[in-house]
């Protein structure tokens, strides 16, 4: 007799549901839907208000722009779809998000959301790596720390390259977590570290390669196989690099001059000059040719960028950024070094304590002592090595709790977060003040908890453990709900509530203080920022975001005007004494304010140019260029001091009718003389206004370069 079932089989696709919702069979019934939900809150906090930022830093957003509208512009990472000029970075970092722009139009979500899900794989990415060997808690915990820290938040969310490069580097020390399991299959592992490296290069020159020593040293000593195997590999890793990173390079070297954009932020239009002059050696002794407040004065000061030191992670500008848990992380790399100090040469937590622990400490080194360009929000970098050192030593720690020193140390670590966590709300009294003591005094019976009965039960002591969890992440996590809470933009931004960080240049009279990069008064700019509420984003008409000028300045870009000009544009007039700070130079470090009218100006016949307007600087360039999707050229670059284009090519752009209207501004300047004094750009300003008619467009000083006086 046969049996017939009448339970109808479970299609395909409900089996590849399930087993995505359960997970290896070897797991516990909550481990996958635990990792799932942290993705998907971290998902949700990343995406909370994401277009309050507009086009974040619309120096990135132009170029991102541009590379939407032209392939050329793509591959170099052209600040203009005409190619006057590229970033002073290499291009990585700006391909996703110009491909996302091309894909669905020029917006601040198609601009950003790149770059939440980048945020989004590195927690996935060092989930991975952690519960690899210290278990699927360990890496939850990990995640966490990594989703909450405030300048991650923070970088997550905006589209300079070190979100992409906070990404490779963690897939990096991830393939050679792989690589250091076993000799079968350790090439292959090697080799997928380099092309990540080598991509990282792409995104933010040498600052990809930090942590390369302490990982080829571990690898070198920890490894299995001989020494000559390991050799070999790592050999093999370093042209995986080297092929990865250079074939732009090359590229971009042997290309003609002539024919692609000038090389911005370097002097000699030489990318090699960019990567190991302004990017490279710069950053760290302090001699930035062309930079504006670079410079290294000794004695313990980073130039216009900060005390050197230390102490500079704990400060009053980089602590709330990224210090929450750092005391932890260094604690408990100490710790799991001693618990596995006896292991095996090949241990697998040993070592991973090593590669986590030693990328943390160059990088921390490096960023505590360089006297060039420092920015709060470099500290991304950080964040994955903490979080991975914070989920590691808690586990083993936990594991060896029964030991009073293992407890201790627990408790310890819980007592000085706490401590810390309470400084550094301090640094904020006015916001949420009962959070202060509300950590300190949880911390302490937490680390009470740990010491004694969380020793006896197993069920006490995970609620403490708990708690401890909950102190450490609380002020992060407060940090990082007013970051996502509120828009940033500019090239200078910092997390957390109002006076959490004081960005920018801090070395001129009225330097300092502001949300997010103050008064660059020594040189004359406004700062950069957070938008205000009620503010247009980046490149937008409406109200603008550059700040105000010091006291007493005359409005931006306005003067006594003489009359509209016939046939113009309405708002168009003749005359006036505009010029100095006008134009609309919004500031060094963030946009102008783009009226309707000059919008207008500037879209009118603009396909009749290759570039709709030139402007000194590139904030000031992408501002028009984003408002009119046209054309702008920067001259000077970033700074202004870049020596693109001479006087000799402009004159020869105008004469040949490629140029539309010259953006006036100026001011002081360093740099050479950049912005203001005796560079390139000071002298196409004046050979503008003493050979065109100036006109007022709305607030902004244009000089149309078809009229000459």
């Amino acid at each position: 007799m046969t049996t017939v079932s009448t339970t109808a089989p479970a299609a395909p696709g409900a089996g590849r549901l399930t087993r995505l919702w359960r997970g290896r069979a070897e797991d516990a019934p909550w481990v996958r839907p635990a990792f799932l939900g942290l993705l998907t809150v971290t998902t949700a906090l990343y995406l909370w208000n994401l277009s309050a930022s507009g086009y974040a830093n619309s120096f990135y957003s132009a170029a991102v722009q541009a590379g939407s509208e032209s392939w050329k512009a793509f591959f170099f990472g052209s600040l203009d779809a005409a190619n006057a000029i590229t970033v002073d970075k290499p291009p990585a970092a700006l391909w996703p998000m110009a491909l996302s722009v091309r894909l669905f139009g020029l917006g601040s979500w198609q601009i950003l959301v790149p770059e939440v899900l980048m945020g989004v794989a590195t927690v996935a990415v060092l989930y991975a790596a952690v519960r690899r060997r210290f278990g699927a808690g360990a890496g939850l915990v990990a995640g966490g720390v990594l989703a909450l820290t405030p300048v991650a938040a923070l970088m997550f969310r905006f589209n300079n390259p070190d979100a992409l490069l906070a990404l490779l580097m963690t897939v990096a020390v991830y393939c050679v977590l792989r690589a250091l399991e076993r000799d079968g299959g350790a090439a292959r592992w090697l080799v997928w570290a380099g092309v990540a490296f080598g991509f990282a290069f792409l995104a933010k020159t040498l600052q990809a390669f930090l942590i390369l020593p302490p990982l080829a040293l571990v690898y070198g000593v920890c490894a299995p196989g001989t020494i000559g195997r390991r050799i070999g590999r790592l050999a093999l890793a370093g042209l995986a690099m080297l092929v990865s990173a250079g074939w732009w390079v090359a590229l971009v070297e042997l290309w003609p001059a002539s024919s692609r954009p000038y090389v911005g932020g370097s002097q000699n239009n030489s990318f090699l000059e960019l990567t190991f002059g302004y990017n490279g050696l710069g950053r760290i002794n302090g001699n930035e040719v062309g930079s504006v407040g670079g410079g290294g004065r000794g004695g313990g000061q980073g130039g216009g960028w900060g005390e050197t030191g230390i102490g500079r992670m704990f400060g009053d500008s980089v602590g709330g950024q990224i210090s929450w848990l750092l005391p932890a992380a260094l604690i408990l790399l100490v710790a799991g070094l001693v618990v596995t100090w006896r292991a095996p040469r090949t241990d697998t937590a040993r070592f991973a304590f090593l590669v986590w622990g030693g990328s943390l400490l160059i990088t921390l080194a490096v960023f505590s002592f360089m006297a060039g360009i420092f920015h709060e929000y470099y500290t991304v970098a950080l964040a994955p090595y903490v979080a991975a050192l914070v989920g590691m030593g808690a586990a083993v720690l936990w594991e060896e709790r029964n030991r009073l020193v293992a407890s201790a140390a627990l408790a310890v670590t819980v007592a000085v977060t706490a401590w810390w966590a309470w400084s550094l709300l301090g640094r904020t009294p006015e916001w949420m003040p009962w959070l202060r003591w509300a950590v300190l005094a949880a911390g302490a019976v937490a680390a009470l908890g740990l010491l004694g009965a969380g020793r006896v039960d197993r069920r006490l002591g995970l609620g403490f453990a708990g708690l401890g969890l909950a102190v450490g992440l609380a002020g992060p996590c407060a940090y990082t709900l007013a970051t996502v809470d509120s828009g940033h933009q500019g090239s200078i931004v910092t997390a957390g509530p109002a006076g959490a960080g004081f960005g920018g240049m801090r070395g001129g009279p009225g330097g300092g203080g502001g949300r997010d990069g103050g008064m660059w008064m020594a040189y004359g700019f406004p700062g950069a920022g957070q938008a205000p509420n009620g503010q247009a984003p980046n490149g937008q008409t409406g109200p603008g975001q550059g700040g105000q000028l010091p006291p007493g300045a005359p409005p931006q870009g306005q003067g006594q005007t003489q009359g509209q000009m016939p046939g113009a544009p309405p708002g168009v007039e003749r005359g006036g004494m505009g010029g100095g700070m006008g134009g609309g130079m919004g500031g060094l470090l963030n946009g102008a304010s783009v009226s309707a009218a000059a919008k207008a100006a500037l879209q009118e016949d603009a396909d009749d140019y290759t570039w709709a307007a030139a402007a000194i600087g590139a904030q000031n360039a992408a501002s028009y260029q984003l408002a009119t999707e046209k054309p702008v050229m920067a001259i000077g670059g970033f700074n202004g001091s870049d020596p693109s284009p001479t006087l000799d090519a402009f004159k020869r752009y105008v004469a040949e009718g490629r140029i539309h209207y010259f953006i006036a501004s100026g001011g002081g300047g360093g740099g050479g003389g950049g912005m203001g004094g005796n560079g390139t750009s000071a002298q196409i300003t004046a050979w503008v206004q003493e050979t065109f008619e100036q006109l007022t467009v709305g607030s902004s000083t244009f000089y149309d370069l078809t009229s000459p006086k």
